[in-house]
């Protein structure tokens, strides 16, 4: 049954009318659509490669998805196929990524000092994100997208397909994995 009186038509969304716009050759429409769904899709992508190459990525996503939106069979799921393209760009990075030298250049002493300063936060949050890194995709997806993007539930829900009950059942699990991996006691007074 529907929510809407019998003999209309159902609500056309928000990113629908954006992606026909999108479609038509509307640039600006193609940039909100970019800024309704970039933290989702930088979330997936930190997800899944390194937080290093993570901004690059989510750039390679929108320049794939933009000359594809007319293969894109409905418009109201948008976010959801914007998702998978994040998804295929975050597994093809591995499959051509190139070996990397690392620099070791020496800091000069104020930089070492400005470091240091946040040293304890940006380990602490390496460790968690780490940590999340290694659950299970869809518990590591939600997560990174409710704690790093700021996303909420039905948020999440609306921008990659999945259903609002979904959501909730990854973010509940997703969390009692996570406290389990840190540990309780190291999990107190932090995000979780």
């Amino acid at each position: 049954m529907t929510d809407w009186p019998a003999g209309e038509a159902a609500p056309v969304s928000e990113d629908t009318l954006l992606v026909e716009a999108a479609r038509g050759g509307d640039r600006s429409a193609y940039g909100r659509l970019y800024d309704r769904h970039a933290r989702m899709v930088h979330g997936i992508l930190l997800a899944r490669v390194p937080p290093g190459e993570v901004d690059d990525l989510v750039q390679d996503v929108f320049l794939q998805a933009l000359p594809r939106l007319n293969s894109l069979r409905d418009a109201a799921r948008f976010g959801a196929w914007l998702a998978a393209i994040a998804r295929n760009r975050a597994n093809d990075y591995y499959r051509r990524s190139r070996a990397t030298t690392e620099l070791t250049e020496s800091l000069p002493a104020d930089l070492i000092e400005d470091r240091a300063a946040t040293s304890a936060e940006m380990a602490q949050a390496s460790a968690i994100l780490a940590a999340i890194r290694e659950l299970p995709d869809a518990y590591r997806e939600t997560l990174i997208l409710r704690l790093v993007e700021g996303m909420t539930g039905p948020e999440i829900a609306a921008r990659t397909g999945l259903t609002p009950g979904s959501v909730r059942v990854n973010l509940h699990r997703g969390m009692q994995q996570l406290r389990e991996k840190l540990g309780a006691s190291s999990v107190k007074g932090s995000i979780l």
